[in-house]
């Protein structure tokens, strides 16, 4: 006898059951299964009642997989043609087969991956479908992470394909699916792809015009295309801003040679799964033209969000990286984020940003583990490009800091300290020999002015400086060497005030070794020692322990009224 469950008249468990299993057979609707809105609300009936069911649990689950499954299968296999959204009915279906897997033995690995290959690989700019897909991982954020942890590391390119057709309205829960999508083989192209979201809102933008609707078709097989003078004349509009030629045969580019079908840079922009490979597009010959025709276009509302969007991802992605990533990941990534600090989307507004957040996770990376830098080889080539541009020179001062203020890593790092040394020791006498840092390569620059350039070459000696006298107190071999680089700048009168005058506080600091090494001693990994200060202990200090030679220039009583345990933690 049936269970009150199993039988409970029209609108019951069997009644629905027995709908979905026609439409699973259904041949008429194969083309199209997804048409009847009435499915939909059948495979939901079913699974809150298998869900709620509490005696005939088992034997609702048994019944419903194989109807379940064959449906799955079927709309997953509908012709791209297809004028309803499979969508929502699969995610439907796949959140049964997570619910209710384990009772009849289902691997939902395939049924995952078969739809975001097969639907939202065609189906990623439909809202609907992509707010529903958000929230599927969310709900099942453990579960994926538990059974399927190579998932969305695996198809994070087409879930960024997904908030760059959608933008903002789909933030806040694509914030909350981004650390999921972080491994170890997703890890670097991961962030290199948030680096270029505006990149592929352009790229999406090219395709649409050319093509039509986003929804409907995948752009990861447009290279197979059977219209190859279609498709090359697409690209072409793609790379170059020009219109696609029209029947007449004029062409809006110059560039009548054809382009590559497999050309890297439209490939990988456009790809839907992770391949492993670090992007190679920005050395590509087209993107200059690439970015040039956006940069003079009007820009979209969805290429303003996504230069919105972008650097909050990105502090998303450093957040959780120096949250939960090891040494290793990370020595990979930071010549990555140098490679980057000049190479991104020329939006004013949108570099500064970007820039401020990478060099906030270069200098929290070196705080966490100083020991990085006496690894990474390519802070020395960064350092020699400090000439080359605004931005690198920038990047240059930070490296600077952090040279200095972690002793190049350890007092340890000898050999690693020398080297240091030396660079910062050419940086320095390179603009010690000119008025300028000659950053007037960089295009625009020359209209900074000659006060402005001056005053940049300022700024990045200061840190020279300072990072040569920190390095020479951390490691006392170096003692000699520093004496006559800083001696050298004390004697330049052509230099700047600033500069020379840290110049000879640096070298009356020296003549005190206690003082010096509690003023510019490193910050981490500091032994006991004469002028050395403990400052977890700080609350039981007088004021009268700061170094005072650091006041010299002040005159009268002290200036201020605080106390260190006004500045200190009490615990």
């Amino acid at each position: 006898m049936a269970s009150p469950e199993l039988a409970a008249g029209d609108g019951s468990y069997d009644f629905h059951l027995r709908s979905l299993s026609a439409a699973s057979r259904d041949s008429a609707a194969a083309a199209d299964p997804a048409s009847d809105p009435n499915l939909l609300q059948s495979v939901r009936r079913v699974c809150e009642m298998c869900r709620e069911a509490k005696e005939a649990r088992d034997e609702m689950v048994a019944r419903a997989f194989p109807v379940m499954s064959k449906l799955f299968q079927r709309c997953a296999a509908a012709p791209t043609q297809a004028v309803a959204s499979t969508g929502m009915l699969l995610l439907t279906i796949l959140q049964f087969f997570l619910d209710f897997g384990e009772a009849v033995l289902h691997d939902a690995d395939g049924s995952l991956k078969t739809f975001f290959r097969s639907c939202l690989s065609r189906e990623f700019a439909d809202p609907i479908v992509a707010e529903r897909t958000l929230e599927f991982i969310i709900a099942n954020k453990t579960k994926i992470l538990s059974s399927f942890p190579t998932l969305i590391p695996q198809f994070y390119p087409l879930l960024l394909k997904l908030i760059a057709s959608n933008g903002e309205r789909l933030e806040k829960k694509f914030l909350e699916v981004l650390p999921l999508m972080m491994s170890a083989g997703s890890f670097l192209p991961l962030f290199l792809s948030l680096m270029d979201l505006p990149m592929l809102v352009v790229a999406l933008e090219k395709v649409e015009r050319s093509s039509g609707t986003l929804i409907g078709s995948s752009i990861a097989t447009i290279q197979k295309s059977a219209a190859p003078e279609m498709l090359l004349a697409l690209m072409d509009e793609a790379y170059t801003g020009s219109a696609i030629e029209d029947s007449s045969g004029n062409s809006g580019s110059d560039d009548s040679s054809p382009l590559d079908l497999a050309d890297p840079m439209f490939l990988d922009l456009l790809k839907d799964e992770n391949d492993g490979i670090a992007a190679k597009h920005w050395i590509s010959p087209t993107i200059s033209s690439t970015l040039q025709a956006a940069v003079n276009s009007t820009q979209s509302d969805r290429l303003k969000q996504s230069l919105e969007m972008a650097p909050r991802f990105l502090s998303l992605f450093f957040t959780t990286a120096l949250r939960d990533v090891n040494d290793s990941l990370l020595c990979a990534l930071i010549p990555v984020v140098m490679s980057r600090y000049a190479a991104m989307f020329p939006d004013k507004v949108f570099s500064f940003k970007v820039r401020k957040r990478l060099s906030d996770f270069i200098l929290a990376a070196f705080q966490r583990s100083p020991d990085i830098i006496a690894i990474l080889k390519p802070i020395t080539d960064r350092l020699g490009e400090a000439h080359d541009n605004p931005a690198k020179a920038k990047l240059a001062l930070h490296l600077c800091w952090a040279i200095g203020e972690h002793g190049a890593g350890g007092i340890d790092r000898k050999d690693v300290a020398r080297e240091l040394f030396e660079n910062l020791e050419l940086l320095l006498y390179e603009n010690l020999a000119t008025s300028r840092l000659g950053l007037s390569q960089e295009p625009g620059f020359d209209s900074m002015g000659a006060s402005s350039r001056k005053s940049s070459q300022a700024r990045l000696l200061c840190f020279v400086v300072t990072a040569i006298a920190k390095l020479a107190t951390c490691h006392s071999e170096l003692l000699p060497r520093a004496r006559v680089s800083l001696a050298k700048v004390a004697r330049t009168r052509t230099s700047d005030r600033r500069v020379w005058q840290r110049a000879c506080d640096y070298l009356g600091l020296m003549n005190e070794p206690a003082i010096c090494l509690s003023v510019l001693g490193p910050s981490t990994a500091q032994g006991n020692g004469p002028g050395i200060v403990d400052w977890s202990e700080g609350g039981t200090k007088m004021v009268a322990h700061v170094p005072f030679y650091l006041l010299a220039e002040q005159k009268g009583p002290p200036f201020h009224d605080f106390s260190f345990a006004d500045l200190l933690p009490t615990e």
